[in-house]
């Protein structure tokens, strides 16, 4: 795709390894990224082109073409992927609901799970690298640039979503990284806010995991997720299904117990309706009466 085929569009992402642009071409919308090194951009170029070998779910925005342009006299590298058109997590979630938040919390397992086996870590794994696409709605990834390979030290982070910033564990890339940063996205979507690490981190985490309501229920996964007790991505996701699947499995029960108790109410509000009918009736021939005999009095009288 030569450079003359695009036309540029306001920048709608800015990142440590540089900026994107949405822009018009030949075939569309697309997302034009302009690095400040060639390296960066070279291993982001590869990342994308890696994720497109992965069979399964497409991992990230699909490649298009890499290229090099002149601003301002100076040569950048360039590169066009595809444009993901769909909503920031949070904004998905303040409409249709927390809900939400374990559904997208497996689909985001079974990408990372997938990732892993082909090789690599995401690194720098947080809610604005990712958005909501559909109906069907779908989680997908936005910026790839922290995607590190496997045993290196992580490329790029984010403090809250570090294991290395909680005291949790190194900055290496490993399944477990990403596992820490997949817990802290979910806690993130349900506290909806960050929160200072204190002077123990660990135990803030703890804490906040029993002090929130809404996060209580998956403590035990939660825990399992941010102190690197998941062997994998995999193994993470199934765990997370069974205890949804338990979850519902124990609402539907007491929602169950629950109908021969609204029956037997609504049988005594039918047995009390015919009392109460033949009340109103008695009342209304009572007034039909002192009617009749009020007009025939007057009747007399005139």
């Amino acid at each position: 795709m030569e450079p003359q085929c695009l036309s540029y569009s306001k920048a709608v992402r800015r990142g440590a390894t540089g900026v994107v642009y949405l822009a018009d071409s030949k075939h569309g919308k697309v997302a034009l990224k302009i690095g400040h090194n060639s390296m960066s951009i070279t291993s982001e170029v590869n990342v994308l082109k890696h994720f497109g070998k992965v069979q399964g779910q497409i991992l990230g925005p699909s490649f298009i073409d890499t290229d090099d342009c002149i601003v301002r006299g100076q040569k950048h590298p360039f590169y066009v992927m595809e444009y993901l058109q769909g909503v920031p997590v949070f904004d998905h979630l303040k409409e249709h609901g927390n809900e939400w938040a374990p559904v997208f919390m497996v689909q985001l397992l079974g990408d990372l799970s997938r990732l892993h086996r082909a090789g690599w870590v995401f690194g720098d794994l947080k809610p604005e690298n990712l958005l909501i696409t559909g109906p069907p709605y779908r989680v997908r990834w936005l910026d790839v640039g922290g995607t590190t390979i496997k045993g290196r030290a992580i490329k790029e982070y984010t403090e809250f979503y570090d294991r290395g910033y909680w005291g949790m564990g190194d900055r290496k890339a490993d399944e477990q990284y990403d596992l820490f940063a997949a817990g802290m996205i979910f806690i993130h979507l349900i506290e909806k806010k960050r929160f200072e690490k204190g002077n123990d981190g660990k135990q803030t985490l703890m804490t906040c995991l029993e002090r929130n309501e809404q996060l209580r229920p998956y403590r035990h996964w939660l825990k399992k997720m941010v102190q690197g007790s998941f062997q994998d991505a995999e193994a993470a996701r199934t765990d997370l299904m069974k205890f949804i699947a338990k979850r519902e499995d124990r609402h539907r029960k007491v929602d169950q117990s629950a109908r021969p108790k609204r029956r037997k109410k609504m049988r005594k509000k039918a047995q009390k309706q015919p009392a109460l009918v033949g009340i109103v009736d008695l009342v209304l021939v009572i007034a039909f009466l002192l009617i009749t005999s009020v007009l025939y009095l007057v009747g007399q009288m005139i």
